[in-house]
């Protein structure tokens, strides 16, 4: 009954719906994880400019990372009450002030992100129309009318997204778990190996960024906690969805690498994803199963990248509600839609950020995909990796100042999630340059992701002088 008190309580206060259940928000995020986006786009630049045939690797060390990382952000989550997921959670560890830092960083990681996919959408949509209409269409038009779709989804109740997602996601995931099984089936190039799973091959090439972009697929499952406040039952659903969405994510990404790496041929795999990344996996499905599944896939993966952008534009919208509501940004922010329920302020302040970033990354004339998709989200996901360092030592030191939590849950397994972390972290920071093509570029980037946390030190400061009563609100 407290529990069912507190989400009435919630729901008067925010004035959003609380209609998600634990398969809604495992929808959403698994959908911004997107299976069939990694399948086709992710996976084989990680095959081409990661460490080659150690990806599935990749996979797996992340997923085991990150379900650490999971069970100290688990435990800390009923302790958690508003919707900023890691800023929340590292204000709630380290302070306030490095609380706002998190949130700057966060909503600068996100946009980076939704850089990335939207300029994929518009790549894989401009495939598929020029494939069936044979009419050649500017990738940046067709990104730019995703965007505008996502725009109106969002100013909608979130369940309507939720179903969206929802549809789009089983329809993704099928067509992936047919081609892995057309490939196993039929033993694969030339008979199936174990050969990605083993030590040698993930130490081959440029494993700090096979490890970068393997933190990429998993995109996205810490969003569960961004849905707080329109969960039915919070402090059980939020921890439940983490756990399925990093698990199901892993698991997915780790088999359909090793497969693909098989129905490429071992010897193979790497240069065939060097020299076509965006024909790979399309051309796995023409190969093990038909042309029309190849169509299928064309068509799903422009869904799937739909998917991804949406759930993101979520995330961010979510936050910047979030920090409306509290009063460090404009409180009109913070502001619920009347008929939708939904917060349609920041869901078009959100819009209104990414398009003309988009919109520069075409006026500079970028590669969709090689270079806009490769070089933000390699940026994005630095981002994210420093956020879950932060977020796991501001567990860390949050259990060891309440002790609310038994050691394994509140320090243990938080503190190597830490550990990993930072090593990880120490990897993709030594690799980028490889990642972006050149050290001025990769150097823009690194600067990007502290000026933006730096930021947020900043704002922190000036609040505090400035409007002590709301920074004192946020303690």
């Amino acid at each position: 009954m407290s529990q069912q008190r507190e989400a009435r309580t919630q729901e008067l206060t925010t004035g959003l719906d609380r209609t998600l259940g634990v398969p809604q928000i495992v929808f959403m995020v698994v959908a911004m994880a997107a299976p069939l986006t990694v399948f086709a786009g992710l996976i084989p630049l990680m095959l081409g400019s990661g460490n080659g045939i150690g990806t599935p690797v990749d996979f797996a060390i992340v997923g085991v990372v990150l379900v650490l990382f999971t069970i100290g952000y688990s435990a800390m989550t009923p302790e958690v009450r508003n919707a900023g997921a890691f800023s929340s959670y590292v204000q709630r560890g380290l302070g306030s002030g490095a609380g706002l830092g998190a949130a700057a960083l966060a909503l600068v990681t996100y946009a980076l992100l939704i850089v990335a996919v939207s300029a994929y959408l518009g790549a894989a949509a401009r495939n598929v129309i020029e494939t069936f209409f044979g009419v050649p269409v500017p990738w940046w038009g067709l990104a730019g009318a995703g965007l505008a779709a996502i725009g109106y989804l969002g100013h909608r109740n979130v369940e309507v997204s939720a179903r969206v997602l929802g549809a789009l996601l089983i329809a993704e995931v099928g067509i992936v778990a047919l081609v892995d099984l057309a490939i196993v089936l039929r033993g694969g190039d030339q008979g199936l190996s174990a050969a990605p799973l083993t030590w040698d091959a993930f130490t081959s090439g440029a494993t700090g960024t096979g490890i970068m972009f393997a933190v990429f697929g998993f995109v996205g499952f810490e969003a569960t906690a961004v849905f707080r406040s329109e969960a039915e039952d919070p402090d059980r659903t939020v921890p439940r969805a983490t756990y399925i969405a990093v698990v199901l994510i892993a698991v997915i990404y780790a088999f359909s690498s090793w497969a693909m790496i098989n129905g490429l041929g071992i010897a193979r795999a790497v240069d065939l994803a060097a020299h076509d990344p965006e024909g790979l996996a399309p051309g796995l499905a023409t190969r093990y199963l038909s042309q029309a599944a190849h169509d299928v896939m064309q068509v799903l993966l422009v869904t799937s990248f739909f998917a991804c952008v949406l759930t993101a534009h979520n995330v961010v919208a979510r936050y910047l509600f979030a920090l409306g509501r509290q009063g460090v940004l404009p409180v009109s922010l913070g502001s619920v839609h009347p008929a939708h329920r939904s917060p349609h302020v920041a869901s078009l302040l959100t819009s209104g950020l990414i398009g003309p970033l988009l919109a520069a990354t075409a006026i500079a004339g970028l590669d969709p995909v090689v270079e806009v998709y490769a070089w933000f989200g390699g940026a994005g996901t630095l981002g994210l990796i420093v956020l879950l360092a932060l977020t796991s030592a501001a567990i860390v030191v949050h259990f060891r100042r309440v002790r609310t939590a038994a050691a394994w849950t509140g320090t243990v397994a938080p503190g190597l999630a830490l550990g990993a972390l930072g090593t990880i972290l120490v990897l993709v920071i030594g690799n980028f340059e490889l990642l972006i093509g050149s050290r001025t570029g990769a150097n823009v980037f690194l600067a990007v992701v502290v000026a933006a946390f730096a930021g947020g030190l900043v704002w922190a400061a000036l609040l505090r002088r400035r409007r002590p009563d709301v920074y004192a609100a946020l303690e």
